[in-house]
């Protein structure tokens, strides 16, 4: 139990040392993501199957986008810290 204590302990400190980076783009990606699949899932539903396949390629590129932004923000600051 102490073990699992200790750990605990030096886990807080790492967290508290590490400086906290927010990216406002990447919420901003996932509400467009989710906008462009609920489009795109409505456009499916109304029978426009060609709009909403077109809608769901560009939900995998924004999809794309976001991940990106948060694995380059990452990488950026890692580096700094």
């Amino acid at each position: 139990m102490e073990k699992m204590d200790k750990t605990e302990t030096e886990l807080e400190d790492l967290f508290e040392q590490k400086k906290r980076v927010k990216n406002p783009f990447v919420p901003i990606g996932a509400i467009l993501t989710a906008g462009v699949l609920t489009a795109g899932l409505i456009s499916f539903r109304q029978g426009n199957s060609h709009l909403g396949q077109k809608l769901m390629r560009a939900r995998v590129v924004v999809q794309g986008a976001t991940v990106g932004l948060m694995v380059g923000t990452a990488y950026y600051y890692g580096e700094k810290l």
